[in-house]
């Protein structure tokens, strides 16, 4: 057997793909529903967040921030293994799916909320004194001139770090959910053979170019045009 005839039986068996392929076509669902929830859970999360700190409420604020600062600290694997394996010691059981979509959920949140609270300051002052003399109150003021200026401003931040945390779905492999890397680790450990994991590799770029495109278009179409 040459050299590329052993490469290509080592990382595309076609005997071993065919055998796999439904196990790690059950993978790359799950890694899009877990992806699904994360963003909307922990992008939903963050503004809530945002919002109830402009109220400037200073003990809310500070609780806001410290648990945000935490969330930003830690790995994300450590928070996946304290909960999975903590809560259990609590009698509270969680499924692994469960508490990956909770871990990445919190931490997009963390990020959300301090990319969403940038954009918020950044909104000139002017803005603000405007709207309210016209009447408006701080929360219709917070919520009709200056929520939409700040989204817009945090659109390219924000499209990046959601993309960088949900690629964090393949850390579920690690207490037995099965994602992507999870079905694909398996299949390697069964067949002795790299062709799944390769199968994988493939899958996350299959999932994730999309999501790339897609977020550089947004930035596209919602950046501000200059003058």
């Amino acid at each position: 057997m040459t050299q590329w005839e052993r490469f290509l039986d080592t990382f595309f068996n076609r005997d071993v793909i065919v055998q796999y392929l439904p196990a790690i076509g059950k993978g790359f669902i799950v890694t899009c529903e877990l992806a699904v929830l994360v963003v909307i859970s922990g992008i939903g999360l963050g503004l809530v967040l945002a919002i109830v700190r402009a109220y400037q409420i200073k003990l809310i604020n500070l609780l806001i921030v410290i648990v945000v600062d935490v969330l930003r600290s830690l790995p994300p694997l450590v928070l996946i293994l304290m909960l999975f394996f903590g809560l259990s010691n609590v009698g509270l059981n969680l499924s692994g799916f469960a508490v990956v979509w909770l871990v990445l959920s919190m931490v997009l949140a963390a990020f959300a909320e301090e990319i969403f609270w940038a954009g918020i300051t950044s909104v000139n002052k002017g803005q603000w004194e405007a709207a309210r003399s016209t009447g408006l109150s701080y929360t219709k003021t917070l919520i009709y001139v200056v929520l939409p200026q700040a989204v817009r401003l945090t659109i390219p931040p924000l499209t990046n770090r959601t993309i960088a945390i949900t690629k964090n779905t393949a850390l579920g492999m690690v207490i037995g959910v099965g994602e992507i890397l999870g079905q694909a680790s398996t299949a390697q450990s069964f067949s002795s053979n790299a062709s799944p994991m390769m199968m994988g590799a493939i899958a996350y770029v299959l999932l994730f170019i999309p999501v790339v495109y897609a977020g550089r278009w947004i930035e596209t179409r919602f950046a501000w045009k200059k003058a």
